[in-house]
């Protein structure tokens, strides 16, 4: 087996993968660690080389891949993903980009790609995406009309919620995130007690549809990616199976010839696959009457029928 076939092999063995978790995992503990500061006074050094280390693995994972999988590397956008998220830990941290080192905590999106359950809710999130841009459209169609709505009938009554209309669009998206919409609301009923028919509709049409559908949409993705993955799984093994049926067969046709071959090279055969030896001491025996039956029994049979025969006359 060639080096990159046996490199590729290891890089998707379970136990590679549960490595690079477990990694992924103690680094992101020591980050979040970083952020006290007792713990970096009394284990700062350890964090540390704990927190290089598992950049030098991280480091080292992608230059195997790289070289197990070769130009293939670059189309699978995961392994862009990963050597994004390495490339800005590699970062210079001194100087104006200090900032950078909040950056680290990022390897630990790397279990997005790591963990297949991850992977699967990530693809259908990025895949409902273009579902969900009509959806946004509308939420946003319907913010903008109650915000102009609530700016005019309610910018005297309630300045600080419905002053403008900027601050009239982010009031209604508080009211449809469900933060202290019923404060806002009774304060505006002081004044305006029809006032709950514009919110509780506002309410209803935000809150209990349009988010349902980003619901909706997201769920039907899932749905799909699952049957995709299905379907995959599905082929792949219809693949296993005709290569283990085509290999039988050959099995069964090396078998075939093997057996006609092996009966006629076997020793002191017959044309009738009778062996040789007996044929000749017993049938030719037999019918030659040169045999024990054929020159005795039957050579004496025939002076004993002529003396019956001369007693008759």
């Amino acid at each position: 087996m060639p080096t990159r076939e046996r490199l590729r092999a290891v890089l998707e063995t379970s136990r590679f993968q549960h490595f690079i978790t477990t990694v992924i995992v103690i680094n992101a503990a020591t980050l979040g660690l970083e952020t006290s500061a007792t713990a970096v006074e009394r284990y700062g050094t350890v964090l540390t080389v704990i927190d290089h280390l598992a950049l030098y693995i991280f480091v080292a994972e992608l230059a195997v891949k790289l070289y197990a999988q070769g130009p293939r590397f670059f189309r699978n956008p995961w392994n862009l993903f990963d050597a994004a998220i390495v490339t800005a830990s590699l970062l210079p941290t001194a100087g104006g980009l200090s900032v950078l080192r909040a950056l680290r905590i990022l390897r630990a999106l790397r279990l997005i790609s790591v963990v297949p359950s991850l992977r699967r809710v990530v693809t259908a999130l990025l895949t409902a995406v273009p579902g969900m841009t009509s959806i946004v459209l509308l939420l946003g169609l319907v913010l903008y009309v109650a915000a102009v709505m609530g700016t005019k009938l309610y910018h005297a009554t309630a300045p600080e919620y419905f002053g403008d209309l900027p601050t009239s669009l982010f009031t209604l998206f508080q009211m449809m995130t469900g933060d202290a919409w019923s404060d806002i609301t009774r304060e505006v009923m002081d004044e305006h007690p029809e006032a709950w028919v514009f919110f509780v509709a506002f309410m209803l049409v935000c809150t209990f549809v349009v988010l349902n559908l980003f619901i909706a949409v997201v769920v039907s993705a899932m749905e799909e990616e699952h049957a995709e993955e299905s379907v995959q799984a599905t082929a792949e093994l219809g693949r296993t199976v005709l290569a283990e049926l085509a290999a039988l067969r050959a099995e069964v046709r090396e078998l075939r010839e093997q057996i006609p071959a092996a009966r006629g090279s076997g020793p002191g055969t017959a044309a009738n696959g009778r062996p040789g030896g007996d044929g000749a001491g017993s049938n030719g025996a037999r019918g030659n009457g040169t045999g024990a039956n054929g020159a005795g029994a039957n050579g004496a049979r025939k002076p004993a029928t002529r003396k019956v025969a001369g007693r008759r006359r």
